[in-house]
């Protein structure tokens, strides 16, 4: 069966797959049409064949086998299309006033005549030019993108290959599919396996089987945060995925891929602890780099003069007084080329950093303080009175396409004496070797963390591998300072870390269990915790309560939570724009995270005295509101907690989620008033004492912990920590042979 329409509504997209449940409007009726699709605009017309279904639940659809996509005609279609987000500077509005003028020639006006647009109210010559430029662009892409798209690729993503290929897209993909897996962020082997079968390559092809080890290299590296593996683990992993023995039959076809990516610098192979390894270039490279960089730096800038008195002048004037531990490392901080401070909520970091700061400002030494999120440099900036940049800001980040560059770097160095870079294990091989390279020899690296929150996203595990090489100075905060009377969150934080139950009892005024027996009962009492009972005990508004979850999916996942609480804080009206994308709204008002970093969102905001300040760069975990939905240029205004204000279009929404409920690993970095946490049974080797600690010290007034107390004690006592593959602590030891020993 084949049918032709105009796309009335998309009812379901899953990015992940293409799944998409759809209406088509066919002459004057509607059809419910399911399949893998691209990502749909509502206005486009497209052709579909395939076969009529009937589904339990909702009916007769038609099942998609294939489909084409033609330009719209009609003018509900027309301005549909034009206000869907890929023409910058059209809505509804602006769109329904050219198709007023131009009718069933709009596009080829748009096209081939752009200088008539200005005749439309709303649109000056420079902004019909603009129009017809992102139109021409679109045009350019179709033949590219329509051969994608026969692969069952979203637009979105079809849209990043073109940004890399450009007009060379179809060649470079038919010459070797896998190169996309190499070149595109988000195109993995599945994809990219799927159109190179579709083209007749072979199953044992060593396109193919070098694409596997890379893949499952990279694969390993971004989701356990390993940067090498066992060669005998690759060859199953990879076998698996490509359903061939790589262990027997095609063994040596294995050996000699892996011996020509030797050849080509790809990757290294090695032994460690007689077994034979592999890793990928880059990730040997940079941790070996790190190690050589923080043992050079460990080595260069020691010193055995006595900061007590100084020490004891900071505690004068403050009125305070170091536990010894606190004034140990600040002294160590003095001394020594490269030290870590390492502990847990108020054991003093704070009161150190800023110690440390005011000695290095009296002897004239430039201080810098970084951390890796927008977030944490934020509460950095606060706790100390001091300014405070993300790390990426700090070396000067710019871009180029896919390209990352920074202004401070091996060859330009960051001009400070000291670096004290905070929430450090967050931090990842990558970006630390970014920093590290920025470094004179004669800069001193502070590192400050808390080594029993989770590791980074990223691949690597770094303050774990300084601290474990025991190369460089490390100093433990064991003894707690900030607590208040009747304050439970440090004490039960601590509590939790050490796997005990965290403490109840009938004075508590910021620390509660509330114990519920299901999940359905979990989440009932959380979202009237947030609306209602919350907000009227601590009198923080509710949304800005924050939900932390363990998981994404379930009836207590995020997805679940930011879609029922966005009804409940945020309902619609008629007074507020809303913007749909697959099955997310986005409405005026709502809280909003970014998901990933971009370096080229442009971004304003009012400074000191009025002056409008600007720059570039939104970055993953920024929390913010949505201020404005104008469909007069379909674009949506998102003002973030550091007051910047970005524009996005409809294609940049993908990088933006609902944000009243996050994932615990999300908000790493960043501190709340309010934390709600439901917890319900789940996997063990996410369900553990570290994600638990690191959710509870996220709070700054009141934690309320929603679950049944039995998981609760399960989670609580399993101390499993995934144990990840990286070499620099064997890297920092072989390197830190080749020095004396550093001053203490």
């Amino acid at each position: 069966m084949k049918v032709k329409g105009t796309v009335e509504n998309i009812v379901y997209y899953n990015a992940s797959n293409g799944y998409t449940v759809l209406v088509l409007k066919v002459d004057k009726h509607a059809m419910s049409v399911v399949g893998n699709l691209p990502a749909m605009s509502v206005g486009e017309i497209i052709e579909v064949e395939g076969n009529m279904q009937e589904h339990a639940k909702y009916g007769e659809q038609l099942l998609v086998n294939s489909y084409t996509v033609h330009a719209p005609k009609s003018k509900e279609a027309v301005i549909k299309y034009l206000s869907s987000g890929l023409i910058k500077g059209v809505g509804e509005i602006i769109a329904g006033r050219i198709f007023d003028q131009f009718g069933e020639n709009t596009m080829d006006i748009i096209e081939n005549k752009p200088s008539l647009l200005s005749r439309v109210r709303g649109i000056s010559s420079g902004k019909a030019q603009d129009i017809s430029t992102n139109y021409s662009k679109i045009k350019s892409m179709q033949t590219q993108i329509m051969f994608l798209q026969q692969y069952n690729i979203t637009i979105n993503t079809a849209i990043k290959i073109y940004n890399v290929y450009g007009n060379t897209t179809i060649d470079t993909v038919k010459q070797n599919p896998y190169q996309l897996i190499d070149d595109v962020e988000g195109i993995g082997f599945i994809t990219a396996d799927r159109i190179a079968q579709s083209m007749g390559i072979s199953i044992d092809s060593p396109f193919r089987i070098r694409a596997s080890v890379i893949y499952c290299l990279r694969d390993s590296a971004e989701k356990t945060g390993n940067t090498y593996e066992k060669l005998s683990d690759l060859s199953y992993t990879a076998g698996q995925l490509l359903k061939l023995d790589l262990l027997d039959q095609y063994s040596q076809l294995f050996d000699d891929i892996i011996g020509r990516l030797v050849l080509d610098v790809t990757v290294r192979v090695f032994d460690n602890n007689d077994d034979k390894c592999i890793a990928l270039s880059r990730f040997y490279n940079t941790e070996k780099a790190i190690a050589s960089k923080l043992v050079a730096l460990n080595h260069s800038n020691t010193t055995r003069e006595d900061y007590q008195p100084l020490i004891e002048d900071f505690e004068r004037v403050n009125k305070i007084k170091f536990h010894l531990s606190q004034a140990q490392a600040v002294s160590s901080a003095l001394k020594n080329g490269v030290t870590v401070i390492t502990g847990g909520p108020g054991t003093g970091k704070t009161t150190i950093v800023n110690c440390i700061c005011s000695i290095y400002a009296s002897q004239g030494k430039k201080v810098e303080l970084c951390a890796p999120t927008g977030r944490a440099s934020k509460r950095l900036a606060q706790s100390t009175g001091l300014p405070a940049k993300t790390i990426h800001r700090l070396l000067g980040i710019s871009s180029n396409g896919n390209t990352l560059n920074f202004t401070y770097n091996q060859y330009n160095n960051l001009p400070a004496d000291v670096v004290i870079v905070d929430e450090v294990s967050m931090v990842d091989c990558m970006i630390m070797n970014s920093l590290l390279k920025s470094l004179a020899n004669d800069t001193r690296l502070i590192l400050v963390g808390d080594k029993d929150q989770l590791p980074s996203v990223g691949a690597g595990n770094v303050l774990a591998d300084i601290i474990k090489s025991d190369v460089c100075d490390v100093k433990y905060l064991t003894h707690i300072f900030r607590q208040e009377q009747d304050s439970l969150i440090i004490t039960n934080a601590h509590l939790i870390n050490s796997c005990k139950m965290p403490i109840i009892n009938n004075t508590n005024k910021d620390f509660f269990i509330i114990n519920k027996q299901s999940g359905e009962e979990v989440f009932d009492e959380v979202c009237q915790l947030i609306t209602n009972r919350l907000p009227q005990w601590t009198s923080v508004p509710a949304n800005q309560i924050q939900l932390l979850g363990a998981l994404k999916n379930g009836i207590c996942g995020v997805n679940n939570c930011n879609t029922t609480l966005q009804k409940l804080l945020n309902p619609h009206t008629l007074s507020k724009q809303e913007y749909k994308l697959g099955d997310t709204i986005f409405r005026e008002g709502d809280k909003v995270m970014q998901i990933v970093n971009d370096y080229d969102m442009e971004w304003t905001r009012i400074g000191q005295f009025g002056v409008i300040e600007s720059g570039s760069g939104v970055f993953n975990g920024d929390i913010g509101y949505i201020k404005s939905i104008d469909k007069l240029n379909g674009s949506i205004k998102v003002v973030f907690d550091d007051d910047k204000e970005a524009e996005y279009l409809a294609l940049d929404l993908y990088n933006l989620q609902l944000a009243y409920a996050i994932t615990i690993h999300k908000s790493q970095g960043s501190e709340f008033d309010v934390i709600v946490v439901p917890i319900v049974s789940g996997p063990p080797t996410i369900l553990n004492k570290n994600l638990l600690y690191t959710a509870v010290t996220r709070a700054k007034k009141v934690v309320v912990l929603v679950c049944n107390k039995r998981v609760l004690n399960m989670v609580v006592s399993n101390n499993y920590i995934a144990l990840r593959n990286t070499l620099l602590a064997d890297f920092l030891i072989s390197e830190d042979s080749k020095y004396g020993k550093y001053v203490q």
